[in-house]
Parts: C-alpha cells; sequence; structure tokens
C-alpha cells in the first residue's frame, strides 16, 4: 500500500484528529463514523468529509477501509479493537485499552492472529514537555534516573454516564506512561491504595468506592516509580504530568497542565545543602518529523501563519493535548506502511494497561502487590 483508507470512530474527542488525517499526505480518504447522527453530519460538513457510515458494522464491512481509529467510550474499546483486527482492519486505539485483562489478552490474540498494526494512542507519550525530557534524558543531561513521579488529576463530574464511578487506575496510562517510557523498563509488580469516599450513587456503575489511588510501581530495571490518579470530588487543578528525578538534574511538569517543566540542576558537592537553583523550562512544540501538511495541528487553533512557519511553529501555544496529535497520527500511518511496529508497542499497551487494571485490583484488596502478566 502507498496510502491508506481510515475511517474515525467517535467524533467527541475524536473530531479533533479529523483535519489531521484529512491532511496528511499517506491517507487515500478518511471516513467518518458516529452514533449520533446530528454530530456526524455536522463534523462531515464543516471539514468538507463526504465519506460517512453509519454503523461500526458498515465500517468493517468496508473492503475499501485499511484502517480504524477507535474513540468511543471506555467499555466499548476491546471489543471494537478485537472487531477491527478480526475483519482484517488494522486498529488506533485511544486510552484505556481494555478495562479487564482478559480484554487486553483477546486484542493480543487477534492482533496476532491477523498480523495487523495495533496502536495506542497514548498522547502523553507525544506533548511537548515530554518530548523536551526524552530528549534531555538521551543527552545525558539528568544523568541517571533515579525516581520517578506520574499524575493525572481531572474532575468527570457531569461526563457521560460510562464515566461515573470509574476506578481511577483504569484510565492511569497517562500518568504511567510517560514515566515508564523514561524508566526504559516494564513493570514488574504495583501496589496500590485507594482513598477517600464517594457518594453512593457513584459507587453503583463499577462497584468502586475510590475517588482517588495512589501506586507504586517496580520496574524490572529496579527503579520504582510513582502514580496518583483521581477522577471524582478532588479539589485540584487539570494536569496530566510526571516528574523524572535524574542524580544531575530533574524535570517537574508545573502545577497545571498548561505549565512548561521545571528543571532543578544538581550542584557541585562544596556547594550542596543550602538550596538547589531551579528553572523554567520553555519546552516549544515539536513539529520537525512530520509532514509539513499537518505541522500546524501542533499548535493551538490560529496560532498557524502559512507565511511563516518557522516563527509560528517555534512561538505558537501547543495545540490539542500539548501538540501530540499529528504524531501519534503520523507515527500510526507509517508503522502500518513500513510494516513495522509503532514506537507505542503492543507490549508498551499491554504493561501499562494491565498495571493500572490490577493497580485498582491491589487498592481493592488494601495494598495487595500483584504481579503484571506478560501478554505473550
Amino acid at each position: 500500500m502507498e496510502k491508506l483508507g481510515v475511517v474515525l470512530c467517535g467524533l467527541g474527542f475524536g473530531g479533533a484528529f479529523a483535519p489531521i488525517y484529512r491532511d496528511h499526505p499517506d491517507v487515500k480518504f478518511i471516513g467518518l463514523f458516529d452514533t449520533n447522527g446530528q454530530k456526524l453530519e455536522e463534523t462531515s460538513k464543516t471539514l468538507g468529509i463526504e465519506r460517512v457510515y453509519h454503523s461500526y458494522e458498515e465500517v468493517l464491512n468496508d473492503p475499501e477501509v485499511d484502517a480504524v481509529h477507535i474513540v468511543t467510550p471506555i467499555p466499548r474499546h476491546e471489543e471494537q479493537a478485537v472487531m477491527a483486527l478480526e475483519s482484517g482492519k488494522h486498529v488506533a486505539s485511544t486510552v484505556p485499552m481494555a478495562l479487564t485483562l482478559e480484554g487486553i489478552r483477546e486484542i493480543v490474540r487477534a492482533k496476532k492472529q491477523s498480523g495487523k498494526t495495533y496502536m495506542l494512542m497514548e498522547t502523553t507519550l507525544y506533548t511537548r514537555q515530554f518530548l523536551n525530557a526524552l530528549s534531555m534524558y538521551k543527552s545525558g543531561q539528568l544523568g541517571r534516573v533515579q525516581l520517578l513521579r506520574g499524575c493525572h488529576y481531572q474532575d468527570m463530574e457531569n461526563w457521560p454516564e460510562y464515566w461515573l464511578g470509574l476506578p481511577p487506575m483504569y484510565y492511569a496510562t497517562h500518568a504511567m506512561s510517560p514515566i515508564a517510557a523514561l524508566a526504559g523498563s516494564r513493570v514488574e509488580k504495583v501496589v496500590c491504595y485507594g482513598s477517600g469516599t464517594m457518594r453512593p450513587e457513584l459507587r453503583c456503575r463499577y462497584g468502586n468506592p475510590f475517588p482517588a489511588e495512589t501506586a507504586l510501581l517496580r520496574f524490572e530495571n529496579g527503579l520504582a516509580g510513582e502514580v496518583t490518579r483521581t477522577l471524582f470530588e478532588t479539589a485540584r487543578a487539570y494536569l496530566e504530568g510526571f516528574n523524572v528525578y535524574g542524580s544531575k538534574a530533574s524535570l517537574e511538569w508545573g502545577f497545571k497542565d498548561s505549565d512548561d517543566l521545571i528543571m532543578t540542576t544538581l550542584e557541585s558537592a562544596d556547594h550542596r545543602g543550602y538550596g538547589t537553583p531551579s528553572e523554567t523550562l520553555r519546552s516549544p512544540a515539536a513539529y520537525e518529523n512530520l509532514p509539513e501538511s499537518i505541522r500546524r495541528y501542533t499548535l493551538a487553533s490560529g496560532q498557524y501563519d502559512p507565511t511563516q512557519p518557522e516563527k509560528s511553529l517555534t512561538s505558537g501555544a501547543a495545540g490539542g493535548h500539548h501538540g501530540s496529535h499529528p504524531h501519534l497520527v503520523h507515527e500510526f500511518i507509517r508503522s502500518v506502511l513500513e510494516e513495522r511496529e509503532p514506537a507505542i508497542s503492543l507490549d508498551f499497551a499491554c504493561n501499562v494497561s494491565a498495571a493500572g487494571i490490577l493497580a485498582h485490583a491491589s487498592a481493592l484488596a488494601g495494598g495487595k502487590e500483584l504481579e503484571i502478566p506478560r501478554f505473550e
């Protein structure tokens, strides 16, 4: 294949990806599917995308469709991914991968039997903050990684019904993925504690009593990480963040989601003990590895000036999820066309997804240590 036919399934949050696929040079066509007919019609008209589908089965039965991008309600992810793989389609899936270990196993089985690509579209791994941190780590500026922390604070009150009472760690990949990637090692074990109390009606759907959960992760290479996730009845500014503490320097995402990284540098031994200097780092949107036609999507709407792309791309405010969306689309498309494993590999997706599922199981068991299985 030289180009892909892709269908975007789910146009709530998923609608942000539609123009990126439309403008990608390796996309033959982008189609749209949503169960909300009005949203489907409005998105099609607004973006000038004529190909629409009125059921998921219609998408999978179209022989011209090579791949689907699933951005549907959380409880449908594992089922729809398996259906697509079994029908011979490549799959990009928003997080979480699945809500059960059996769901992960089914995706692995379907992916291996079909020989098709599966990529978890984890936004945090392409944020401008993470890409900056990764570059600094690879260059040696941070020294040896000593400790890692991830967090995701969000209030889900008044969101769609399937969110209400969701166990925090079931949707923890935004907090786990960046620290697992910086650790360079799979999560081996997890211990987790639930905290706080929720009003009774929020416990009904999932049987979850905890508005907040905190987990300790043990990586196979000996590093440890801490992950905290809140979803309900917890007053905190929104943040999908990570901290990495190194032997030479450390990086911490600021207080709010829009903040830049704060770097703390360890001084020479004779100056230590009296405070350590810190500075705020500007993390510009990364775009160099993207096709020119989608570079503007690393920026917030209205920030791009096509007559001066060099200036606007380096100075504009980052777009969706800190400029990550076009990187995810490009990596998915290229991994399929190049017939290779995506940068966000199946093994990585399984590991961080299972760590979240078992973290909640640990919390329900009062902090029991649980081992993360391999999905062979």
